[in-house]
């Protein structure tokens, strides 16, 4: 009588936990990629869950620390988010191949704006913390008991310093963290294929005829 092989379904178990997993992971992340060309919906999916938070909090009368915590979480993202990612104070001791760099001066060539956080990173970012944040809510563990008033007051206080120090920044350094609306060059067919006049692109763009 042959005894059966139990060694060999141990290992198999693993093995299906693990293609599991990765069907899992794959899945997920043909998700995320189908959602990057969609960001009005990905952000009105998170503001909705943002909003159910946040009246869970309102109905419940508890968990402040943790809605203190993901709102000082979600203000660093915001600055990153509105932050270039070569700060222009520290140009002069960045390496020309980390990346192009803001123009400081008006005679300067337009380069576009890159974040240090971009936008689809922001987004995901505030979405997975808030439905973390949404999970801790359903342990009472993380209910510790504060005055929430001194919490807002706080919070309300640094969103403000915060967001001057930054506008400050912008003004200095002379940036806008937002493409719309930023001039684009097209070709002057005035002077040919060499020369390169900055204008508006209008909402028509005619095409461009060959000399």
């Amino acid at each position: 009588m042959m005894i059966p092989d139990q060694g060999a379904d141990s290992r198999q178990t693993p093995n299906l936990l693990m293609q599991f997993f990765k069907r899992l992971g794959q899945a997920y992340q043909s998700l995320l990629d189908k959602s990057t060309p969609h960001p009005i919906s990905r952000w009105i999916f998170t503001f909705v869950l943002i909003t159910m938070f946040l009246a869970r909090v309102f109905f419940s009368k508890g968990w402040y620390i943790v809605t203190y915590a993901l709102g000082i979480y979600h203000l660093n993202l915001f600055i990153a988010f509105l932050s270039p990612k070569i700060d222009p104070a520290m140009s002069e001791f960045e390496e020309s191949e980390d990346g192009p760099e803001l123009p400081t001066k008006v005679n300067e060539e337009f380069r576009p704006f890159i974040r240090r956080l971009p936008e689809f990173k922001f987004w995901y970012s505030v979405s997975k913390s808030t439905v973390i944040a949404v999970f801790c809510t359903f342990f009472e563990v993380f209910n510790v008991p504060v005055f929430w008033p001194i919490l807002v007051m706080y919070f309300i206080t640094l969103f403000c310093l915060t967001m001057k120090r930054q506008i400050k920044h912008m003004i200095k350094y002379r940036y806008i963290p937002f493409t719309h609306g930023k001039p684009k060059y097209q070709v002057d067919n005035s002077k040919g294929f060499s020369g390169a006049i900055p204008k508006k692109v209008p909402i028509i763009v005619r095409d461009i005829q060959t000399i």
